[in-house]
């Protein structure tokens, strides 16, 4: 971006060899634009000779064939340049123009401020003296001793810096000896350039090469420079390496004081069968953990369509230690429930079916863990949206074949059928929607165990559902709150699913969802089919919504609950819990409030009738102010529900949950000017009354730079975390504290350093992220 600018220093400035006339009061019927206005949408003639030129001044002398001087206050108009200079001559043997004295040219892009201008009209060599520049259409401006344009169009800045701060601010800059710029190979080369903040010089580099406009060359990109109490001093070198038009890679060289240097690039691709990249990060020698020294994490992403019928997705990711992401600050990986993912999958679809084979496997992050890997899984899906009036049909199927390096666990073939009918009847008011489906499933597992290497076990299962579903919307003008629309909308549901033994059946990618208001119309209680849960129910709720006179959603309500012809059918699902329940399940009940979209309410409750107590329960206050926001929230699940929902024992569930789960996070921001904002995050664990974690930053923003200031203290683990779940009471949590100072310059279309986010804890590695509190259908 820089180089485009200096290039249009030296376009604007040439004078065409046409016959030129004196403007002195006569009508000019071309378009005068001011020197300070951007014109880059204004459109022009591909030949710029074919525009007149006008030329304006107090007075003329001419030398018959010699020079024609133009003197005093002398404006010279051609398209979108215009020239104002003291004095302006024309020598006529030698086809020399030159303009001196207060010399002003813009062309609405970049206006310039010289002593002297010499054009050679044969050659078109032209000379700038003590040049002043500025760019019109976004900051930016710059100096130089002088400019030329030789004969083979290399244009030479002697000399010069470039900056994006404002006019008479020397909070950064980049001074050059020599710029050379070349419009045939769109580069431009600095010689010597060196980065200064306030005329003081931060780093030098002897050759600097960087593309014209859009174009992409290979060269260093501008470092980051940070600190940190875990880390040190910090500085980040990028280079770009443009191998070809439909793929590149940056590599990124950092420096840690405490933990020595540290290799990261991102290769990206482009092809007709989608994009992709590939991620990785290498220490080769990691001083902060001398036990660990070479470590390493790596990615692999794809994802595309092929000829509108194939898609492919590839999720493979894998560190070098399980304590990778604890102690490295890494973008590696896609990590979920203490593993990172690794799976391909490839899909053809048609009009009325689809077919895809997924593989999956994972890395885990903690001690002791073999999940089951999926070597592979094809899949087939078969859809006819109206096979009758009033009927849908529908197949689901697949075989997946499970393995795993536990040797006492068994590896299986599962092939799953699913045919379904429906029956969907639906208006402007109401849904109706009946469905029976059978679930058919076969297990062919071999046990690995030494014991019983050759065992094997054929399973089948056969299991009906049924269930109909049924909603309904009445409207009206609210008579308490007038202006305002309210809904009433009740739907129930009935789920039929006969109760089978299922004992000996793994749970290969199967678990327990959890139960709450979304959950209650759901067909299923698991994730996967390894475990279908009978059911024998009811569901019903009620929801109303309030809309204003703009059709805006102000607030909703909606309850809920579940009630089983059978006890026990699925309210409980830990075998250990023997007291008695009814047929009725929690009550849930869900809110969301929004006042004159500046105060904001989101709540949720479910409440056992059974125990009398409250199981789940969440709620965010939110208040919004021009300046900024407030906002706190609260979640709360009680120890039963834990139990019920967890498979550990009895004595390890109330180690670990205590007094249920019960924390307080508070969020703030606030811009204190237009220069200056802060952020806070806070969050704190009512049961044990520790800090889970807090953030703090204040950040400035000028116009070409800023400044991030910001502290944390963080949860990184636990102490004797081999043994944690055993010494769980006695345990003391590992927090790192952390003061950043993150800093860059802005301008041109990049920012230095923005990697790092402007004010600090926006972007900061947190674990518990800002959340809009309401969710409502506007």
């Amino acid at each position: 971006m820089i180089s485009r600018f200096l290039l249009t220093i030296l376009t604007i400035l040439t004078i065409p060899q046409i016959q030129a006339k004196l403007m002195l009061g006569d009508d000019n019927e071309q378009k005068i634009f001011s020197m300070e206005e951007c014109l880059i949408n204004e459109s022009e003639p591909k030949n710029i000779n074919e525009l007149p030129i006008n030329i304006e001044a107090d007075s003329l002398e001419s030398i018959n064939g010699e020079t024609v001087t133009y003197n005093g206050n002398v404006v010279i108009v051609q398209g979108k340049k215009r020239i104002q200079a003291d004095s302006v001559t024309l020598h006529q043997k030698d086809n020399i123009v030159i303009a001196e004295g207060n010399v002003h040219v813009s062309d609405g892009e970049l206006k310039t401020v010289s002593s002297k201008v010499t054009n050679h009209l044969n050659t078109n060599f032209m000379f700038i003296e003590n040049t002043k520049y500025s760019f019109l259409c976004q900051p930016g401006r710059g100096e130089a001793v002088n400019i030329s344009k030789t004969e083979k169009t290399i244009y030479q800045i002697e000399d010069g810096f470039i900056t994006s701060c404002s006019l008479n601010s020397n909070a950064w800059r980049i001074r050059s000896s020599k710029i050379n710029i070349n419009p045939n190979k769109k580069e431009v080369t600095f010689y010597n350039p060196r980065f200064e903040i306030r005329n003081l010089p931060i780093f030098y580099l002897p050759l600097l090469t960087i593309p014209i406009g859009d174009t992409r060359k290979t060269g260093f990109l501008y470092p980051t420079v940070s600190y940190s109490s875990s880390n040190g001093f910090k500085t980040e070198v990028p280079i770009y390496w443009n191998l070809a038009p439909n793929y590149d890679l940056k590599t990124i060289f950092k420096y840690m004081q405490e933990r020595d240097f540290q290799i990261n690039s991102k290769f990206r691709y482009l092809s007709s069968f989608g994009s992709g990249s590939i991620d990785s990060e290498f220490f080769p020698n990691d001083k902060k953990y001398l036990n660990k020294r070479k470590r390493w994490g790596f990615q692999y992403k794809h994802n595309g369509i092929f000829q509108e019928t194939w898609k492919f997705k590839v999720d493979y990711s894998k560190v070098g230690d399980i304590t990778y992401f604890t102690d490295i600050d890494s973008s590696v990986g896609n990590r979920k429930d203490g593993q990172l993912t690794q799976e391909t999958e490839v899909t053809y679809r048609s009009d009325n079916w689809d077919v895809s084979i997924l593989v999956r496997d994972f890395q885990t992050l903690t001690e002791n863990s073999t999940p089951y890997r999926l070597i592979p899984q094809f899949q087939f899906h078969y859809y006819t949206p109206a096979l009758m009036k009033y009927l849908d049909f529908d197949l689901i199927s697949h075989i997946s074949r499970f393995d795993t390096d536990d040797e006492k666990k068994p590896s299986s073939i599962r092939i799953h059928i699913e045919p379904g009918f429906t029956i969907p009847i639906a208006n402007t008011w109401g849904v109706w929607t009946t469905e029976a489906r059978l679930l058919g499933t076969f297990y062919q597992e071999k046990n690995n165990s030494l014991a019983n290497s050759n065992s094997e076990e054929n399973i089948i299962r056969i299991i009906p559902e049924l269930s109909t579903h049924a909603s309904i919307t009445f409207e009206r003008d609210n008579k308490i709150f007038s202006g305002y629309t309210q809904t009433l909308e009740p739907q129930v549901q009935y789920l039929y699913v006969p109760k089978k033994e299922q004992s000996n059946i793994v749970k290969y990618d199967t678990a327990l969802l959890q139960t709450d208001y979304y959950n209650f119309f759901s067909k299923r209680k698991f994730s996967s089919v390894d475990e279908i849960a009978g059911a024998n129910k009811f569901s019903y709720s009620a929801s109303s919504r309030f809309f204003d006179v703009f059709h805006k959603e102000r607030l909703n309500i909606s309850f809920g609950q579940v009630f089983y012809l059978e006890q026990n059918s699925e309210k409980s699902h830990n075998p250990n819990q023997n007291s008695a329940i009814s047929n009725y399940s929690a009550w849930a009940i869900e809110t969301n409030f929004n006042y004159d979209d500046y105060f904001f309410y989101h709540g949720g409750i479910q409440y056992d009738v059974d125990t009398n107590e409250v199981q789940l329960g969440n709620s965010t206050l939110e208040y919004r102010f021009n300046s900024g926001y407030l906002q706190t929230n609260y979640r709360y699940v009680s120890q039963n529900y834990i139990e019920k929902n967890l498979s550990y024992s009895e004595k390890q569930l109330s180690e670990i949950a205590k007094s249920g789960i019960s924390q307080l996070g508070l969020f703030g921001q606030y811009q204190i000017n237009s220069k200056w904002r802060t952020n806070v995050q806070y969050f704190y664990d009512l049961t044990t009354s520790q800090e889970l974690e807090w953030l703090a930053s204040l950040g400035y923003q000028s116009n070409c730079w800023y400044i991030g200031l910001t502290y944390s203290n963080q949860f990184r683990g636990w102490e004797d975390k081999n043994n944690w779940l055993i010494n769980y009471p006695n345990l003391t949590p590992i927090y790192e504290n952390n003061f950043s100072i993150n800093f860059g310059i802005t301008g041109f279309g990049t920012n230095i350093g923005s990697d790092s986010g402007i004010i600090g804890i926006d972007n900061a590695d947190n674990t518990l992220k800002y959340a809009r509190p309401f969710l409502l259908n506007n």
